[in-house]
């Protein structure tokens, strides 16, 4: 399978499209303005214990208190709270665990204000993103990714991830890491380390304790709740999740950025930094992959399929539902293959609208009814196929006696929502609007306006297709008419994203000019 990055910078959003055999699955946006994001780690202050609910609500530097549940607290809580409150009054001079007195572990079936009381102070990291009311949630669980493994203070234990399947490879792995690793951290090694040397996992260790000096030395400095280590930027956190699948070529409109890739994968895989590109179209570069069409094509209440059958995606505060129909256009006679082949389809484009919304918490699936024992099992394994290609954990149920399929999925942040209805510039939504046509004699009328106050500047039209194609149609077109007038080349090129009556002049040094 062929996977492209597609990276589109500007200068308040950064927008991260993944494309599988050209079709967009996933698609990422993080503000540059963001104040904090999943895996940052805080010092953080207890303003409040909720025992009926057994949480704690946390003061973290933001504008609404931090939710922090008992169940994520982790077994290391008390070596946790007695490390922060050491380093804060300078009892304890040095990053390294090697000498620190671990406390007992804490029990599973506590309650809350047994181990908080109100305006104590301990380390915590996002969990997940405030959605909708929520504020931020919170662990206690102080977890430092890489590319190859994940750093856990207060932790002696080593774990291999279960995707590797060679028992030797996973074995060698467990050896290596507990030779090398730093006493009183834990180590989960991932799947990427597969195959890896000595010298790569010893290398990536060092700079994950780096890390937990960098949050050790802010710790020493702090007075309040503040944040002690970012998680690294939404690209480079994607980059470090997924290079290790078959990622072919990754295109980005930034010099900077595409400086900033390749020394990141120059780092972590030496050997790949040439599958950077940086792209120097004259199209926008979301246009230019199809990346915008697909956007508008895939949000939204529906979303269609080749076969003719649709999906209706709705979402309420407690779930997303999603109900499946076959529509006209399914001919088969026979009405039970037809329901199955109308699902699997169905599936597949689930599974992908899924990762593209970033859909998390309960999701039901209202398939289409069959009979057969045999078709419910095979539409099962489908969705259970389609999905095992997302990131994020999740569950898939067998279909229930009413044809549901039951999916949780990890939810992180809240889910990806953009509207893809657009208001009539010209009606304002009244529904009658001046004849098409005359939208070129607007653009003749300001050309002529513009070219009067700037004789001597270069100016370029940027305009709709359909406008595009009419203006240059014909070997006599209405471009050559302009030359023709003005002794001077207008430069026109096209915007899918302009609506068919509005259209944009730029100057020679490609800023807008503004008639209003």
């Amino acid at each position: 399978m062929e996977k492209e990055l597609i990276i589109n910078s500007s200068p308040t959003e950064v927008e991260i499209a993944l494309l599988e055999n050209n079709k967009l699955v996933e698609i990422h946006k993080q503000k540059t303005t963001i104040s904090f994001s999943v895996g940052d780690i805080f010092l953080g202050q207890v303003k409040k214990n909720m025992p009926s609910m057994n949480a704690a609500f946390l003061d973290i530097g933001s504008r609404k208190d931090a939710f922090l549940h008992y169940t994520d607290i982790g077994p290391q809580i008390k070596s946790l709270i007695k490390y922060t409150n050491d380093v804060l009054k300078k009892k304890h001079n040095h990053p390294n665990l090697e000498n620190f007195e671990r406390e007992p572990d804490n029990s599973k079936n506590g309650k809350i204000d047994q181990v908080f009381s109100r305006n104590d102070y301990v380390l915590v990291q996002v969990l997940k993103e405030p959605i909708s009311t929520k504020g931020p949630r919170l662990s206690c669980e102080i977890t430092i990714p890489g590319r190859y493994m994940v750093l856990s203070p207060f932790n002696d234990h080593v774990a291999v991830s279960k995707k590797i399947g060679s028992q030797e490879e996973r074995k060698r792995l467990k050896v290596l890491i507990e030779s090398i690793k730093p006493k009183g951290f834990g180590i989960i090694v991932r799947t990427a380390a597969e195959g890896k040397k000595v010298a790569d996992l010893h290398t990536e260790i060092r700079n994950l304790m780096d890390k937990w000096e960098e949050i050790y030395n802010e710790l020493r400095k702090s007075i309040e709740p503040s944040k002690l280590l970012s998680e690294v930027d939404k690209t480079q956190s994607f980059l470090r999740d997924i290079l290790s699948d078959n990622i072919t070529k990754i295109v980005v409109n930034n010099n900077v950025m595409v400086d900033g890739i390749k020394e990141y994968i120059t780092s972590i895989d030496p050997g790949r930094a040439n599958i950077v590109q940086l792209y120097k179209g004259a199209k926008p570069i979301f246009e230019q992959y199809d990346i915008s069409r697909q956007i508008k094509s895939s949000f939204g209440k529906t979303s269609t399929f080749a076969s003719g059958g649709y999906i209706i995606i709705e979402q309420t505060e407690a779930m997303h539902v999603i109900d499946v129909n076959s529509g006209p256009k399914n001919v088969n006679s026979d009405q039970e293959s037809a329901s199955l082949q109308v699902n699997i389809e169905a599936a597949e484009e689930i599974a992908r609208q899924i990762r593209l919304r970033d859909i998390g918490g309960l999701i039901v699936i209202d398939f289409i009814d069959m009979r057969s024992p045999d078709a419910k099992k095979d539409l099962y394994v489908k969705m259970k196929e389609f999905m095992a290609n997302d990131r994020a954990q999740h569950t898939v149920l067998p279909l229930s006696k009413f044809g549901l399929v039951q999916i949780t999925r990890q939810r992180v942040r809240p889910p990806i929502n953009i509207d893809t209805l657009e208001t009539c510039s010209l009606c304002k939504g009244t529904g009658k609007a001046i004849a098409a046509i005359l939208v070129i004699d607007d653009i003749k009328r300001d050309l002529d306006f513009i070219l009067k106050n700037r004789p001597g500047h270069k100016v370029a039209l940027k305009t709709h297709p359909f406008v595009s194609s009419f203006l240059k149609k014909g070997i006599f077109n209405i471009q050559w008419e302009w030359f023709m007038k003005y002794r001077k080349w207008i430069k026109i090129s096209e915007n899918i994203e302009l609506n068919i009556f509005s259209y944009v002049f730029y100057d020679h040094n490609g800023d807008e000019i503004r008639l209003d």
